[in-house]
């Protein structure tokens, strides 16, 4: 209740700053002297009475930029960038009116060092774009000390649950995105991959909550990670190096380095993170006869401590064959090793009265190794409007896991009863081959015309042998051993149409995407072969429609169309058995089908002052991990359960109460449901949901800024249980050094450890269970970071890698 009173203040307080602003606004647009658009400069406004700055912003990734609530006055415009010249505008008089101002033409500077250039402002911490929010992750002050997965859990309309599960403006089934590429890993994959990933490495993040046809159809939602990448010429570079502690040490360590030289541009980012952390679980479980009687229960008390080290190499280049035309290359590499010490006690009662008591340990090693290597093409045909993209890539994926699992049993007066150990091995490798080309051409009279194929070749192969340890000798258990693979081509190709007049833009699109898929578990002595095949052949339409109020887009409504496709992850497929304890199992279906989804959005913005957005969603085949319940285990397999809808009511703002305090809030209101069955038992639960937060900086001087920020989310549901509301508090505080050009930033995360899940299931067949899982989240860090280099040359290459941008991640 605490946390609503403040989220509600916040957002009241906000909205009363925002009304006592002033109505002028001014914006444009900057260029160089190519008439290329110049991302990231900073623009001043200044006071002609006394040359004191009055609003401060920097350009979007179109060169545009746009400056709110200018009171009335007479100001100069001050616009600076590295390697370009810096520019002051004419008066500019501002009378409750808006401004629209030529653009802005840039000189180059050949000889300007980083130590000469003053940063005057830092890049905003969200901007919004017509199709995608972008968050600047350098302008997140506790980014530096955090990994890649704490800096999602902080960014606007993204939350992730305990199994690393990550959902966009409540939408789960999101594809995430490194570099514009395809990891092909989710859910605890997923999670430890983000984890090595330094949070200081990050760039930007581009949160698409409803793609355009260009795009795969696969997932509910895009989300992609962009690595730091320096743009400017000559060597230039970063580092970052953080430390944390909770209960456990954590630190996170990022180098990026940039050298351009006339044509050619070589970049890389290396990084290295460990990670300590531990995971507490009580995991209490009731049973009932047919007649609902209480018949026992086992109680479960647990404690993990893992141990997590990662390693990253992205480097390349882009060679500029000439102004036209451009071609790169890239290589990613990641390593992760994780160890895991997994120790549980449980205590049996039938029903009420004492039956036994167990304890089991499982120790865990598991390494990945994951690497890509992506080969780019752009060419612009001249000034004609048209422009051709190629893409081609191949992934590899490798994963080593092996398990030992010790189980004892006693009476109730305390005597050993029984023992059991097993052992495991679970290799699994991914092969992905990848190609595509996209056409454009932009025509007269603001119209657009793309087009693009794409095809991909997939491989999972999967080998479990299980082992019965027997006096000290692993004997092979063939009930459970087994290989499996899995191939899978998917071609698509996809066709949109845009066009923009004065307050009207509509752009229509349309996917055709087949997919070909086969399946074969090959047996043994004991266990009978099978094999599956898939074939269809689907089309995704899109539209977008978009109406501005005004010729200057303060104001502006859209509307959206899509149907979208969620495909089975490669692990959900496998029909391996995973043990975590002698009382819960989990494994893969083969037989899932993919999950389709309809949504339909109608969204309002006026200016960044307020954003609103209102969808509704509706879901078919709906895929998610259920629990059934077999000789008193817990059994947890994905499933097509039936139909489900979800209403997505959000809202956002940006706004400016003070030239010293700016503040950016969110919140999405949720109505959700499921209809369908599990286990013969009607799964049919509704919820009402609200999640929101709020992230507030202050420029407490030149040199000190800080931050504050919360989250909150009510009752929640997550397949058959329900979450009880919750919520964390995070500040930090940034001192620049180094004559701006270092950094030294403290932060806290999660100040009352608070982020504590309860959960209790729903419609489970016979059982019930309540569940308290808590980690390490409550922690304070310190960070330092540097940048360094000279500019002497502008990066000419805009391709960005994206040959598996559109891609599900399906490990």
């Amino acid at each position: 209740m605490k946390i609503t009173i403040t989220i509600t203040l916040f957002i009241f307080f906000g909205l009363i700053a925002a009304a006592q602003q002033k109505a002028g606004i001014i914006t444009g647009f900057i260029k160089d002297a190519h008439h290329n658009p110049v991302t990231g400069a900073t623009i001043r406004l200044l006071k002609t009475t006394d040359s004191v700055s009055s609003q401060a912003g920097t350009s979007d990734a179109n060169g545009s930029f746009m400056l709110n609530h200018v009171s009335n006055g007479t100001y100069l415009l001050r616009v600076t960038a590295l390697g370009q010249q810096s520019y002051q505008s004419p008066p500019i008089i501002i009378k409750n009116s808006s401004v629209a101002l030529s653009p802005i033409i840039m000189t180059s500077s050949q000889s300007i060092g980083l130590a000469t250039v003053v940063v005057n402002a830092k890049r905003r911490l969200i901007q919004t774009e017509i199709d995608r929010t972008i968050v600047n992750v350098d302008a997140m002050i506790s980014a530096a000390g955090s990994n890649s997965l704490e800096v999602l859990e902080k960014t606007p309309g993204v939350s992730v649950n305990a199994s690393g599960d990550i959902t966009l403006n409540g939408k789960s089934g999101v594809m995430v995105l490194i570099d514009g590429r395809q990891t092909y890993m989710s859910g605890q994959n997923l999670s430890n991959y983000l984890k090595s990933i330094p949070g200081g490495g990050l760039d930007k993040i581009e949160l698409l909550d409803n793609p355009p046809a260009r795009y795969d159809a696969s997932g509910n939602a895009i989300i992609n990670l962009k690595l730091k990448k320096i743009k400017t010429g000559g060597l230039t570079g970063g580092l970052q190096t953080g430390y944390s502690q909770g209960q456990y040490a954590r630190s996170n360590n990022n180098l990026n380095l940039n050298f351009n030289r006339k044509k050619l541009n070589l970049f890389g980012n290396l990084s290295y993170s460990h990670e300590k952390n531990y995971n507490t679980e009580e995991y209490d479980r009731f049973f009932y006869n047919a007649q609902q009687v209480l018949s026992s229960m086992i109680l479960l008390n647990d404690k993990s401590i893992s141990r997590l080290n990662g390693a990253n190499l992205v480097t390349g280049f882009d060679y500029n064959i000439s102004d036209n035309t451009t071609y790169g290359v890239q290589v990613n590499i990641n390593q992760t090793r994780q160890k895991s010490d997994y120790n549980y006690e449980n205590m049996n009662f039938s029903p009420l009265l004492p039956d036994g008591t167990g304890t089991g340990s499982s120790l865990i090693n598991d390494n990945l190794t994951n690497w890509s290597v992506n080969a780019n093409y752009l060419h612009k045909f001249g000034k004609s409007g048209k422009e051709l993209a190629l893409d081609a890539n191949y992934l590899n994926y490798t994963s080593r896991n092996e398990q030992l699992l010790d189980n004892y049993t006693y009476t109730p007066a305390g005597q050993a009863s029984g023992n059991s150990r097993y052992y495991y091995q679970i290799p699994s490798a991914i092969r992905v081959y990848n190609a595509k080309a996209d056409y454009s051409y932009s025509l007269r009279g603001k119209a657009k015309i793309e087009a693009g194929v794409k095809t991909r070749f997939a491989s999972n192969y999967n080998t479990a042998g299980y082992y019965n340890v027997i006096d000290g000798t692993p004997v092979i258990d063939n009930t459970r051993s087994n290989q499996f693979k899995y191939a899978e081509n998917i071609n698509s190709a996809y066709f949109s149409v845009q066009k923009a007049w004065k307050y009207i833009g509509i752009m229509g699109g349309l996917r055709l995407e087949n997919t070909h898929a086969a399946g074969r578990q090959f047996g043994n002595a004991q266990v009978a072969g099978t094999q599956f095949i898939k074939d269809y052949t689907q089309l995704f339409p899109s539209l977008f429609i978009n109406y501005k109020l005004d010729t200057t887009g303060r104001q502006s409504f859209n509307f959206s169309l899509s149907r979208r496709i969620n495909r089975p992850g490669y692990q959900q497929l496998n029909p391996f058995i995973f043990i975590r304890d002698q009382y819960s199992y989990t494994s893969g279906n083969p037989l899932l089908t993919p999950q389709y989804q309809y949504r339909y959005e109608l969204k309002y913005q006026y200016r960044q002052a307020l954003r609103l957005g209102l969808s509704y969603n509706r879901f078919t085949d709906v895929v998610f991990r259920t629990t059934t319940v077999v000789d008193n285990v817990f059994i947890s397999t994905p499933q097509n359960v039936g139909g489900g809808f979800m209403y997505i009511l959000n809202l956002g703002s940006t706004l400016v109460p003070y030239p010293w305090w700016s503040s950016n809030l969110d919140m999405q209101i949720l109505r959700l449901g499921l209809n369908g069955q599990v286990d013969g038992v009607t799964l049919n639960p509704k919820l009402s949901a609200i999640r929101g937060g709020a992230q507030n900086q202050f420029t407490l001087s030149k040199k000190l800024t800080a931050e504050l920020g919360g989250y909150y989310i009510s009752r929640d549901l997550n397949g058959q249980a329900y979450t009880r509301a919750m919520f964390r508090i995070n500040g930090a505080i940034q001192l620049k050094i180094l004559d701006g050009n270092g950094s030294i930033r403290f932060n806290i995360d999660d100040l009352f450890h608070s982020w504590v899940y309860h959960n209790y299931s729903v419609d489970l067949k016979q059982a019930k269970y309540t569940q308290v899982t808590e980690s390490d989240t409550q922690r304070i860090g310190l960070a330092f970071t540097y940048r360094f280099g000279k500019d002497k040359f502008k990066r000419k290459s805009k391709h960005e890698n994206n040959g598996l941008d559109d891609e599900k991640g399906r490990l």
